[in-house]
């Protein structure tokens, strides 16, 4: 992974907003947005598409949370929430799968620097496991369609289940296509022809 981050912050203080623009260059990253309010956050990430967002909760128009979990809807982006405010419901509040680190204001580089690394790493392991949950589920649903598949094979052709699978392999073989792909073509050809 790059050390150098895209980052868009926003916050409603002007003291706030200066210093992440002046310590996040310091630290090697590039702040790509600095908004004053939610709204103006999510505008601003459309165009410059971070890579982390450092989002202060309470702002008007639309609070940190909000605009967060808006920008994370079309395309997710890890969130490190910072507050003055560390109350029961603030933090339930900050308990979404996209916030990954929170900051209590006054904000020390020293503080920053590890939430940011961390925020990344988690982030970095959340959409494997992402990747994996849907690489689960497209297995699944190809070995449903192979089996129901084999299911036609050993219907209409008399087959016993391990013939079915072979034959399944073999049309893949010769056609050098994926075995769900047959499957597939097998199943559409039932629809077709109908009960036997």
């Amino acid at each position: 992974m790059n050390d150098s981050l895209r980052i868009a912050v926003a916050d409603d203080e002007p003291d706030m907003r200066d210093y992440f623009a002046t310590i996040l260059p310091g630290m090697g990253h590039e702040v790509v947005a600095v908004a004053r309010t939610g709204r103006e956050l999510i505008d601003l990430c459309r165009e410059s598409r971070p890579d982390l967002l450092i989002v202060d909760i309470r702002m008007p128009e639309m609070d940190g949370i909000e605009a967060a979990a808006e920008i994370c809807c079309t395309e997710p982006v890890p969130v490190i929430l910072v507050s003055a405010f560390h109350d029961p419901d603030t933090i339930e509040r900050a308990g979404a799968e996209y916030v990954f680190a929170y900051l209590v204001k006054p904000i020390k580089q020293a503080d920053l620097k590890p939430a940011i690394a961390i925020a990344m790493k988690r982030f970095q392991q959340f959409q494997e496991l992402r990747r994996e949950a849907v690489d689960l589920r497209q297995a699944l649903d190809d070995r449903k369609i192979i089996d129901r598949a084999k299911g036609v094979l050993m219907k209409r052709g008399g087959m016993e289940e391990q013939d079915a699978f072979r034959r399944l392999q073999k049309l893949a073989n010769q056609k050098n296509l994926k075995l769900v792909e047959v499957a597939r073509h097998i199943l559409l050809a039932e629809e077709a022809i109908g009960p036997p």
